[in-house]
């Protein structure tokens, strides 16, 4: 997917993570800040970069603010961002193709 235009996903609240796409320079710039550095900081990142290339994103700065999310929410919050930031709306967003 082509990021086209900035978007963001999330909250700053306590277990949840903002997650913000803009169009990229090429590759992926993850840049990541976390109340949990520390102990969870790689796994966070990977889950990250994973949900990106799943979902076939090869250009974008991504900067992810995580206040204590689960996998699970950091996934969506991801999915949500990018698609977003695609212009995809209900009626294309491929439910059950690139979404698992």
């Amino acid at each position: 997917m082509e990021i086209l235009q900035a978007a963001m996903a999330g909250t700053l609240e306590s277990s949840d993570a903002q997650v913000t796409v803009e169009p990229g320079d090429g590759s992926v710039e993850l840049t990541l800040s976390s109340s949990v550095m520390n102990q969870y900081g790689r796994q966070i990142k990977a889950t990250v970069l994973e949900t990106l290339e799943r979902l076939n994103v090869s250009s974008a700065k991504v900067t992810v603010v995580d206040k204590g999310a689960l996998d699970c929410t950091l996934k969506a919050r991801v999915e949500c961002a990018v698609f977003r930031s695609c212009g995809a709306s209900a009626e294309n967003i491929p439910w059950g193709g690139a979404i698992r």
